[in-house]
């Protein structure tokens, strides 16, 4: 039997290959009357409605920003808090002050380095 583990917060199950998995969900009143009435209209039961309202939602919802996206932004994003950050300073700096502080706010305080998803990880 194929077997595929999916986690969904921070409680994991198992899905078989060829099955339907059974979710219950929580809806206010309100939401359920207004599932009810589109599942009528479309002649449905509430489950299928339930089921292809969801589909519709994540078909049409936005792709979800990855870890991949911002490290590929990285540097049009870096490129554009420079020139902000920049235009900002006093124009009388000293050119290796502007650098300076333009790094120091670009890569941050050195305590959170660790912390950055755009940098790559180095080994201690």
């Amino acid at each position: 039997m194929d077997r595929a583990v999916s986690e969904i917060g921070k409680k994991s199950h198992v899905v078989r290959a060829g099955r339907t998995t059974v979710s219950a969900v929580r809806f206010s009143q309100s939401l359920t009357s207004a599932i009810d009435g589109w599942a009528e209209t479309h002649h449905l039961n509430r489950s299928d409605a339930i089921r292809q309202l969801v589909e519709l939602g994540l078909k049409n919802a936005p792709a979800a920003t990855t870890e991949h996206t911002v490290r590929q932004h990285s540097g049009e994003i870096e490129h554009e808090a420079i020139s902000r950050i920049n235009g900002m300073l006093d124009p009388a700096l000293p050119e290796d002050e502007r650098e300076r502080r333009i790094r120091r706010l670009v890569e941050g305080p050195p305590e959170f380095t660790e912390e950055r998803r755009d940098l790559p990880r180095h080994g201690k």
